[in-house]
């Protein structure tokens, strides 16, 4: 009584009666069925609305203005299905205008690490569908999934290739190259070594639902933190492409425009523009800095050759083209912070200072 049903079933068991007198029953469910339930459900007489593609085109579920159930909209995505289109379809009938407030989205997954190669399809196909209709491909999955959900993203698999090599030097702990291999059924290795032609992420995904939950969860977290640290490093060294973005700051300024192309037949031009940007300097302040020593492993930093101060805290490492983990450090300055290499340091003329010494240097 208190579940909408918006579906293509057209019988359903139903429990009639109560206490001992109750049974199930089949019953059938007439045509106009889901017009009622859709009308039962925005009048506020039921508070639960449940609906598969059946009722994921041509209906709407949001809080509209005009209907006597405007409370906010929790939408649990139980089951994406395979279909780019038909998944933003059933995400927009509870996200319309003319309504009280956007909805919240829940996708919802279990910890079986295998699940994720469902989630990743979907987020992979929303990607594409938002680049062929948008022409910005983030702009398809509508902020639901994050860049690492995408298991078939360039990042993806050079993580998975990064995988393999470490399951052949064995390092990757509580899986063999062996063990690996029996369980999948894959082969990494010929006489000479490491194949050179690898299995493929798709492949390696659908492996991993025929693996135990506990082989899953150690393959998967080993893959997922390569993953990680490829994506953080691609971010760290400036050229992760994160799509649209908006940017704010003081003012722009064009300082070069050149066309690089021009249609033959209408003469339209494209041009590459060259902007400058101004920002303003917001300083940080002694007792900001100050504040990060409330990680255990922050550092006073005092330059000896400069005079200058920084603080010292640890930073995502990066991993190198040969698979090694490279340690970094974020040094955070009064007006500029910046990234480095943790093996640089010793090769610097910071030196570690007591409080009275760095704040003296900070506000010099």
């Amino acid at each position: 009584d208190l579940v909408a049903e918006v579906t293509g079933r057209s019988r359903r068991i139903v429990r009639k009666g109560e206490g001992h007198a109750s049974r199930l029953v089949v019953e059938s469910r007439a045509g106009s069925a889901n017009l009622a339930e859709t009308a039962s459900f925005m009048d506020d007489q039921k508070r639960i609305l449940i609906f598969s593609d059946a009722g994921g085109t041509g209906r709407s579920y949001h809080a509209d203005l005009g209907a006597k159930n405007q409370r906010l909209r929790v939408h649990y995505l139980l089951e994406p299905g395979w279909k780019a289109d038909a998944a933003i379809q059933g995400l927009g009938r509870t996200n319309r205008t003319n309504q009280a407030q956007p909805p919240l989205f829940r996708p919802v997954a279990t910890d079986v690490k295998a699940e994720k190669r469902f989630l990743s399809t979907i987020a992979r196909r929303l990607d594409t569908l938002g680049a062929i209709t948008r022409g910005q491909r983030q702009t398809g999955g509508q902020g639901l999934f994050r860049p690492e959900d995408n298991l078939e993203s360039p990042y993806a698999r050079d993580a998975l290739r990064q995988l393999y090599r470490k399951l052949y030097r064995g390092d990757v702990p509580g899986c063999s190259l062996g063990a690996f291999e029996d369980a999948t059924g894959l082969s990494l290795t010929d006489d000479n070594g490491l194949k050179d032609d690898l299995p493929p992420i798709t492949t390696f995904l659908n492996r991993l639902l025929a693996l135990t939950i506990d082989m899953q969860a150690v393959l998967f977290s080993a893959f997922e933190e390569l993953l990680d640290q490829r994506i953080e490093g691609a971010i760290a060294a400036g050229v992760y492409d994160l799509g649209l973005e908006t940017l704010r700051a003081e003012s722009f300024h064009v300082t070069d425009a050149r066309v690089i192309y021009t249609h033959p037949g209408s003469g339209a031009e494209t041009q590459l523009l060259t902007i400058a940007e101004k920002r303003r300097n917001t300083p940080t302040s002694l007792a900001d800095a100050l504040d990060w020593l409330d990680d255990p492993k922050a550092r006073l930093l005092v330059n000896s050759r400069s005079g200058r101060a920084a603080v010292q805290v640890p930073a995502t490492s990066l991993m190198l083209d040969d698979g090694t983990i490279e340690p970094r450090l974020r040094l955070i300055r009064p007006t500029e912070a910046s990234t480095v290499p943790a093996k640089m340091m010793e090769d610097t003329h910071w030196l570690e200072a007591d409080r009275a010494t760095f704040a003296a240097a900070w506000t010099a």
